[in-house]
């Protein structure tokens, strides 16, 4: 997994980087088909906004968050791609019955 961490109105400290690349193990925990993580982190007026953007295999799925701490924003932030990427998992999961047909369940 390619981590790309880029700051607007903001430096990426070692600890927000370290912070950042801790909360994304878990997605990868998940699902370890996650090719590559783009997270802007910026910073308007008192809102402090984190967007991230997984390219998965067939799929990008986008997600931002905002709030007064940074290290709350990127908590949130890990939530909802958490969700996002158990449901991508889900519906490309295998959709057939675990016996399959009838005719070859009969087969004693």
């Amino acid at each position: 997994m390619n981590l790309q961490l880029t700051g607007h109105h903001l430096e990426i400290t070692p600890a927000l980087r370290e912070y950042v690349s801790s909360k994304f193990s878990r997605i990868s925990n998940h699902f370890d088909h996650v090719i590559d993580v783009k997270v802007t982190m910026s910073v308007e007026k008192l809102a402090q906004k984190v967007e991230a953007t997984l390219h998965v295999p067939g799929n990008d799925l986008h997600a931002a968050c905002s709030d007064e701490n940074m290290y709350s924003a990127i908590d949130m932030l890990t939530d909802k791609l958490d969700r996002q990427v158990v449901k991508h998992k889900e519906k490309n999961g295998d959709h057939h019955k675990s016996g399959g047909a009838v005719k070859h369940q009969l087969s004693s």
